[in-house]
């Protein structure tokens, strides 16, 4: 037995514990939860630096935001609203809905400004979470390159996602600030109005939540528009308790920052300027593939637990391929390729031995052109003796059996490929299954 090997401090201390049990492959993440503490800890610089890229692109809504809270808290202070106070100048005599109507028209350049910034924040949103995606699935990444990436193939889908929902929350507290102006200076039917409000919010809450599913499966899958908001709603109904317990155990941060005061929200401010983002999206995307595992990928023939170490992966069976795509043509231009090598040239046609007297001139060290002639006339020799043996023995048993093989094979392709024209044209599958 080899005698055991004593390391320093700083040896140990980088390479870790001799046979130590964090590099084997029993510990590898087996769950979505493993996975994601695994990024989260082993990849922390990553989404730092993806963090600090989508915080660039949603600066302006964030600036959107801060102005109108400002905005709001002038209105508070403004003249009118102390009328008749201490010095009794300027007097007013009726300010009932003012500060609702000054909300609502606050409301509406503030709101209407978010769905013009949604413009610029689908930019990050789709290069980051692409990159977050990439993370959960193991891959190798270079943030500045994948970012660029993200842009070019899920830019449109995420925006498709963030006007959804910004024009949402636009209608949605319009009505809301009209609602409460109304009821302010005494408008009839003021229950129905305040009841419209409340139904406005749960609208906002639930597209909240279909916008999430429209990120997700925007970037893990190529989708027209319609089919994108349609398989969304689907994957909000149907799993609609661990979409809500996601959505809030991924958002937290940015709740803490918006709700709260303090020492709180700062922070919370903090936690969102360094990985928030990040973190928000990495819960989200890490939830979101366990469910396409679930629901899509299995009866699709995706590939499912990818990021994940599976221990009797060698005992499962491959997953089989969608019927369509074995008689694609691709997979027909395969079986040619492969009926085109078969056919090997030094069996299909006679190949004369090297056992006669025929050789090639050889030039001495000093030649002339005689001797150039006489090493071309010796060439000219062997080849046409070759193709002499080649035309005799072509027909010979061996070689008419092995090539009337190959042509069977290449009949019987072709006739395959005859029947297929003929053959109604399959249904062409769900656009939510085409996998990027």
């Amino acid at each position: 037995m080899a005698e055991k090997q004593h390391k320093g401090l700083v040896a140990r201390w980088l390479e870790g514990k001799e046979r130590s049990e964090e590099y084997a492959r029993s510990t590898l993440p087996t769950s979505r939860w493993a996975l994601f503490w695994d990024i989260f800890k082993g990849r922390f610089g990553k989404l730092m630096l993806t963090n600090l890229l989508m915080l660039l692109t949603i600066l302006p809504l964030l600036a959107v935001i801060i102005f109108r809270y400002l905005s709001l808290t002038v209105q508070g202070t403004n003249a009118v609203f102390g009328a008749g106070l201490m010095v009794g100048y300027p007097v007013v005599p009726d300010i009932t809905g003012t500060a609702e109507y000054m909300a609502f028209q606050s409301d509406l350049l503030f709101f209407g400004m978010m769905i013009v910034c949604s413009l610029i924040a689908a930019l990050g949103i789709s290069g980051g979470a692409y990159i977050i995606r990439n993370l959960i699935w193991t891959e190798g990444i270079f943030v500045a390159n994948d970012f660029v990436r993200g842009i070019k193939r899920n830019y449109l889908n995420v925006l498709e996602a963030l006007l959804f929902f910004t024009i949402i929350l636009f209608v949605a507290r319009t009505m809301g600030n009209l609602s409460d102006y109304l009821v302010a200076i005494g408008a009839p039917a003021s229950g129905w109005m305040i009841a419209s409000k409340i139904v406005g919010y749960i609208i906002v809450a639930f597209s909240l939540l279909v916008t999430m599913w429209m990120i997700a499966l925007g970037i893990n899958y190529k989708q027209g528009p319609f089919a994108l908001f349609r398989n969304a709603v689907v994957m909000t109904v149907g799993t609609f308790p661990q979409t809500i317990f996601f959505v809030a155990l991924a958002s937290w941060p940015i709740f803490l920052a918006l709700f709260t005061s303090g020492i709180f929200m700062i922070i919370a401010v903090v936690i969102l300027m360094l990985f928030g983002i990040s973190y928000f999206f990495l819960v989200w995307m890490d939830y979101t593939q366990w469910a396409f595992d679930r629901f899509v990928n299995p009866s699709k023939g995706f590939a499912t637990g990818r990021g994940l170490y599976n221990k009797d992966k060698s005992n499962q069976p491959a997953p089989k391929a969608p019927a369509q795509d074995m008689d694609s043509a691709a997979m027909r231009e395969y079986k040619r390729m492969i009926v085109a090598q078969g056919k090997s040239k030094l069996i299909c046609r006679p190949i004369k031995p090297l056992d006669d007297d025929i050789e090639v001139y050889q030039l001495p060290d000093s030649f002339s052109r005689e001797d150039l002639r006489l090493l071309k006339e010796s060439k000219v020799a062997i080849e046409e003796d070759v193709k002499a043996y080649e035309e005799e023995h072509k027909n010979d048993e061996q070689y008419v059996e092995y090539n009337k093989q190959f042509e069977e094979r290449e009949r019987a392709l072709r006739e395959e490929e005859a029947g297929q024209k003929k053959k109604k044209k399959d249904p062409r599958p769900p656009k939510m299954l085409n996998k990027r």
